[in-house]
């Protein structure tokens, strides 16, 4: 097995497929400038007896924000519907490595599932070492999804507002170092750029290499050299909540569980009228 808890490689899923009680989860999801659509993607590949997360449909209806957590009830319906239990043995992965899944991984604890890994290396690793895949839509019967939510895990815009006026957590944003400094336009209409005063800057692609998340030392050296105190408690942010929870991973990883996620991340303070903005590095 992986020595982190979190990860599952791939060689150890191989190994349970097919048990009872195990349930996979192809969780990908891409920004419109990528230009790949996750669905058809699926549709193209996936782990064999894996299902579609649509993180674009598993939301909050009529939220103005793209990726609002639902309701706890609706979220139990819609994983239910999947096959999933919180019971089960969940695994997720996505087509880049390491992007979207971790944002599943985070919301299905956050409803209360207790055994949710990431697929150390996602499709990209699975399929490098020659494992098949399944083509089509995956048939599944529905589950009983019984969910335990865990609201001190996240951030709503009035918390942010405390702790960016009084502190007592830090907040770290993941998005590249040119949009936390401003100096890019941000893809969202109507959203300003920069960032919120007193964050700390640490881009998603620094917790990885080759599509993995790095080891809990280099976490830690990567956390430390951005100035962030790896044991300290931290409130995570980016675009629209996606990514963040790639670190709200790392932070696990390195044992730090005092670490909640900002739901409506940069989408919603820089597209909110009264919410204070800074800019450059």
């Amino acid at each position: 097995m992986s020595q982190n808890p979190h990860l599952i490689s791939p060689a150890d899923l191989s190994d349970a497929l097919g048990r009872d009680g195990l349930s996979i989860v192809d969780a990908s999801w891409y920004l419109p400038a990528q230009g790949r659509s996750a669905r058809a993607e699926y549709e193209a590949g996936h782990v064999p007896g894996a299902v579609f997360f649509d993180q674009d449909e598993i939301v909050e209806p009529g939220s103005p924000l793209p990726h609002t957590l639902p309701s706890p009830e609706l979220f139990a319906a819609k994983v239910g519907a999947l096959g999933i239990a919180a019971t089960d043995t969940i695994v997720v992965y996505d087509g880049m490595g390491l992007f979207s899944a971790p944002r599943v991984w985070w919301m299905m604890r956050v409803f209360g599932a207790r055994d949710v890994r990431v697929l150390d290396g996602g499709l990209p690793a699975w399929t490098a070492e020659g494992r098949p895949l399944e083509t089509g839509t995956q048939a599944v019967g529905t589950a009983i999804f019984r969910p335990d939510f865990d609201a001190s895990a996240v951030a709503g815009l009035g918390d942010m507002r405390g702790f960016v006026s009084g502190g007592g957590r830090q907040i770290v944003d993941v998005r590249p170092a040119e949009r936390f400094a401003g100096t890019v336009a941000e893809p969202r209409a109507g959203v300003r750029a920069g960032h919120m005063p007193g964050s700390a800057n640490l881009p998603f692609a620094d917790l990885q290499e080759n599509g993995r998340l790095k080891s809990a030392d280099a976490l830690r050296a990567r956390m430390s050299e951005a100035g962030i105190d790896p044991d300290g408690p931290a409130v995570t942010s980016c675009g629209s909540g996606v990514t963040a929870a790639i670190l709200n991973l790392a932070f696990e990883t390195i044992g730090n569980r005092d670490v909640k996620l900002y739901d409506g991340s940069w989408s919603e303070w820089g597209s909110a009228a009264d919410t204070p903005v800074e800019t450059a590095s």
